[in-house]
């Protein structure tokens, strides 16, 4: 099912919402704009004094006004998760370069926690179990296991990438216009 990508006045990328969530916004009028097409429309009553059925419609782009939960900072660090992790490192171990299947993966801090490592974006990268067991409590370095690539913080709109695999067509060209360069969304 689509999902509807909900912004800030300013355009700036908040979060998913569900379809009915985006109707209730429309419903209580606090939609100021939207953009792309129109993925659902969802009919009401029958009016008594013209006798027209009522709609409200969405879009797959929506602007919400005074929403303060979608006010967020938008230059802090997005949520850290597994899946998000596995989709910004393209399922690929930074060790060994084998490609495989999120259930075959799992979270590797470069600089272990144990070393006083922290649990962020620019500190942990991809790696099959094998890899993880091998490198253990240890550095790239001290464990002879060179990283293939380097670990780095996504921005919003490739996070918000990272989150859905059902992306439309012009959420997507949204979203893509504010991914920097040196993503791996370009490999």
């Amino acid at each position: 099912m689509a999902m509807i990508l909900a912004l800030d006045m300013a355009g700036h990328p908040s979060r998913w919402l569900m379809i009915d969530e985006a109707i209730t916004y429309q419903a209580r009028r606090m939609v100021g704009w939207s953009m792309g097409e129109v993925v659902a429309t969802y009919r009401g009553g029958l009016s008594r004094m013209t006798g027209e059925r009522s709609t409200l419609s969405t879009a797959s782009i929506i602007a919400i006004k005074g929403a303060a939960e979608l006010v967020r900072d938008h230059h802090c660090e997005p949520h850290l998760t597994n899946a998000a992790l596995f989709a910004r490192d393209r399922l690929l171990c930074a060790y060994c370069g084998g490609h495989y299947r999120d259930r075959e993966l799992s979270r590797d801090h470069v600089v272990p926690v144990y070393h006083g490592g922290k649990d962020r974006w620019m500190n942990v990268v991809t790696a099959c179990r094998s890899c993880n067991i091998r490198k253990g409590g240890r550095t790239p370095e001290s464990a002879h296991m060179p990283l293939l690539y380097a670990p780095y913080v996504p921005n919003k709109h490739e996070h918000l990438i990272l989150q859905n695999r059902k992306i439309l067509q012009d959420q997507m060209e949204y979203l893509m216009a504010k991914v920097p360069r040196y993503s791996r969304l370009y490999a």
